[in-house]
């Protein structure tokens, strides 16, 4: 928490948001294991369904709360403090938005998609695993504020990124069968992955370029 440490005084009650904050993350990964174990692993979207919405209301409940600190925070600190307040109204809406994702991918089996045994199972297999993992380096890191770990971290970001991309470039070329619940089951883990790489784009970035770690970059040609 050292962003929030160099504040001074007025930063303990800055300490509730960043709490709250730590825990959308956590609760956005338990909703993409959940949602990509029932797409991927067999797991009965029914049985977990509940959990899931509920989960994805409490990260809403808690995006709420945590602006509604912000700006009692804001009014009482003043100025100092609006740096800091500014960031984790960019970085809420990040969070929120894997839980989004998430349940964009849990959508696919609501209509019957199943990618299990699939010509891309492993593959998509090995892709959820990495990013369940992202999740919570992504939450150590920022509990933590380790900005000389994120830069690595956001390399690996970009790299996921790519390999999503030259994923659904492949599958785009192919002919023969429809390959639309895979496009968007790459398209979903990596607007997750994206999010991920904006949270921990904070640690690393100044104010102003924060949202910008999701813009398209121009990649090499093969």
């Amino acid at each position: 928490m050292h962003w929030l440490q160099r504040l001074g005084p007025e930063a303990q009650s800055l300490n509730e948001i960043h709490s709250k904050f730590l825990q959308m993350i956590a609760d956005g990964r338990h909703i993409f294991d959940a949602s990509s174990n029932a797409l991927l692993g067999g797991t009965s979207p029914q049985v977990i369904r509940a959990d899931l919405f509920e989960t994805d209301r409490r990260i809403n409940r808690t995006e709420q709360e945590i602006r509604r600190l912000i700006v009692v925070h804001g009014s009482i600190h003043g100025a100092a403090t609006f740096p800091a307040l500014l960031v984790m109204m960019s970085l809420v809406k990040d969070a929120e938005r894997i839980g989004d994702y998430a349940k964009n991918i849990f959508d696919l089996t609501k209509v019957g998609i199943d990618l299990q045994a699939g010509p891309r199972e492993s593959a998509l297999i090995l892709l959820k695993d990495k990013v369940s993992k992202l999740l919570v380096r992504a939450h150590g890191l920022f509990e933590q504020q380790d900005t000389a770990k994120a830069r690595d971290f956001l390399v690996e970001v970009a790299s996921l990124e790519d390999e999503c991309d030259s994923a659904v470039e492949e599958l785009l070329r192919i002919s023969g069968r429809n390959p639309a619940p895979v496009v968007l089951t790459y398209r979903y883990f990596k607007r997750v992955i994206s999010h991920i790489g904006n949270v921990v784009t904070s640690l690393v970035v100044p104010l102003d370029k924060l949202d910008y770690f999701d813009e398209p970059r121009e990649r090499e040609e093969e």
